[in-house]
């Protein structure tokens, strides 16, 4: 599976999770390196997911935006699947 297919996939799923506002951030020239591609805003908690296939690795910019979201209190994961952010936010917000 591709990785804009699993992007696609987690987004329908937020959009059927209650108090939730997400975003796909989307790279390029006017976009800023290194932000996750999914933004989220959970029950007004921030979270963020890097998407990965299977057998991806993040950049050592994604390695180092993720360790800056969770300094400043924010949730940030590294998902391949929807069961992946399901579990990543009922444990964030439980």
């Amino acid at each position: 599976m591709l990785e804009k297919d699993i992007v696609n996939k987690i987004l329908r799923y937020l959009k059927t999770v209650p108090d939730c506002f997400c975003w796909k951030e989307h790279g390029g020239m006017y976009g800023t390196a290194g932000i996750p591609d999914i933004i989220a805003c959970i029950g007004g908690r921030f979270f963020a997911f890097e998407v990965k296939t299977e057998t991806g690795k993040t950049t050592a910019l994604q390695d180092a935006t993720i360790r800056k979201i969770l300094s400043c209190g924010g949730h940030a994961f590294v998902v391949r699947s929807v069961e992946e952010v399901r579990t990543a936010i009922n444990g964030s917000l439980h």
